[in-house]
């Protein structure tokens, strides 16, 4: 009886005493924590004192992602014999001026996807990979700085496909207005002032005018979580058949060194461009920008990512 008398007790004491660590354990943990968030906000303020000071800041991100397959004679499947794949590639380059009463900025932008399926046992099928999510961005905005959060400002903007149908259709914006920066890392242009040339071979649906332009940006670095946003809007003052917006983002998270995952996503609405595919590709003759569905185009990108 002493003998399990005992070993109640001696189990009691070692579970309060483990209980007594846990608890310490963790109220340690939390004065860690404390101190961790405390340090990086001071190398965020610091950061922040930096990326202020005159001279040109330059970067560049991206994700990678992609998957290879190969089956023979795998019979359970309606195609038993094929290669399969798809591969796709984002790419984020930065160059920013800053000075004192002006200011440069310069991204380029570019998202590629290529996908196959190969039937082995048809010969006439595409071996290929195919080209599917195609954008490319490229913008230049100059500014002339009236105080710390407003600037009189110049945008110039070109967005393409370079897979297929490079140019075809192609966007140039070129407008002047006002740029305000209301906090760190945030960019908002604000052009009334603005003409959308539009370079295309079907002149019948693809027409250039004069509109307003509003583009944001924000891209920041949290430790190792990294993000871009950008929406890029035009509204022609002609029609709203004419107008277009575009909104993508990029998440990427720092695994070791400069290696991490990566997520791109991107939203799109562009009537001309819906109204082409329905005379073009599917050849509805009696398309108008009446009668089509503009529906939302969308994509996404998961994959590695690669930061330097």
């Amino acid at each position: 009886m002493k003998k399990i008398l005992f070993a109640f007790a001696f189990l009691f004491v070692t579970a309060t005493i483990t209980a007594q660590t846990e608890e310490e354990l963790k109220a340690t943990l939390a004065t860690k924590k404390d101190s961790i968030a405390a340090i990086q906000g001071r190398a965020d303020a610091i950061q922040a004192q930096i990326d202020g000071l005159p001279g040109w800041r330059t970067g560049a991100f991206g994700t990678i992602g992609g998957s290879l397959s190969n089956f023979s004679n795998w019979y359970a499947q309606g195609v038993p014999n094929n290669s399969s794949g798809n591969i796709g590639v984002t790419a984020n380059v930065f160059a920013n001026l800053q000075q004192e009463k002006f200011f440069w900025r310069n991204s380029l932008t570019a998202n590629f996807a290529w996908v196959k399926l190969d039937d082995k046992d048809i010969d006439t099928d595409e071996e290929g990979f195919t080209g599917t999510t195609d954008v490319f961005n490229i913008s230049s905005l100059y500014g002339r700085k009236l105080s710390e959060k407003w600037a009189v400002s110049g945008l110039m903007e070109y967005r393409t496909t370079v897979l297929n149908n490079f140019n075809d259709p192609g966007y140039l914006d070129l407008g002047v207005g006002a740029t305000w920066t209301p906090v760190q890392n945030l960019v908002v242009v604000i052009h009334p002032l603005n003409y959308n040339f539009v370079f295309a071979d079907n002149d019948a649906v693809f027409q250039s005018s004069l509109g307003a332009k509003i583009v944001a940006d924000y891209t920041r670095q949290i430790g190792a979580v990294g993000f871009k946003s950008n929406l890029s809007m035009f509204q022609s003052y002609e029609s709203g058949d004419l107008s277009n917006w575009q909104w993508t983002n990029t998440f990427t998270y720092t695994l070791w060194k400069m290696i991490g995952v990566g997520f791109d996503f991107g939203l799109r609405n562009n009537a001309q461009e819906a109204l082409n595919y329905e005379l073009t590709t599917l050849g509805n003759t009696g398309a108008t920008f009446d009668n089509i569905d503009n529906d939302l185009q969308s994509f996404w990108n998961i994959g590695l990512s690669y930061a330097f």
